[in-house]
């Protein structure tokens, strides 16, 4: 990820926070809220004819020393161009660059009417740890006013960590 793709990232954020399967955040943040959300490295995009078409970071799961070798991931894919591909090629480079970072666990937590990436997470090695049962009421989006559940997905590095 390079400083000219801030724009594109961005708007495949708010486009995905659009669609109501994302997230339970409403609106996307500006730069400076997003690039303090995530860890500095990895950071990746994925492009398509020099366009940039889908993105993938990594946030913080706890403060504490003792995790710094786990974090949540974030895959972000055009939504237009869900389900060609994208995101498994995204996911195959990023995951590698996790570990080559120190990462030994990634998690996700995926909604689970999210079959797309549920399945997308399952083929990068995730396993699922667990289901939260109405754990957040949707306020925007095809779900907003119900209550959803989220899956908890694990990946443990093989190479890195115990």
């Amino acid at each position: 990820m390079a400083p000219e793709d801030v724009p594109a990232v961005l708007s495949i954020h708010a486009d995905g926070i659009a669609t109501g399967l994302a997230t339970f955040r409403e609106a996307a943040p500006l730069w400076d809220g997003w690039d303090s959300a995530f860890h500095p490295e990895p950071r990746m995009v994925a492009e398509r004819d020099d366009t940039v078409v889908g993105w993938a970071a990594v946030a913080p799961t706890s403060g504490r020393p003792v995790y710094r070798g786990v974090a949540e991931v974030s895959v972000y894919i055009r939504p237009d161009l869900a389900g060609g591909g994208i995101g498994r090629a995204l996911m195959a480079a990023f995951v590698p660059a996790t570990e080559a970072a120190g990462f030994w666990t990634l998690q996700a937590v995926v909604f689970t009417a999210n079959a797309a990436s549920r399945r997308l997470h399952e083929r990068a090695g995730f396993r699922l740890v667990g289901t939260r049962e109405r754990i957040g009421l949707m306020a925007h989006g095809p779900l907003a006013g119900q209550w959803l559940d989220t899956a908890l997905y694990e990946r443990r590095s093989p190479v890195v960590g115990g």
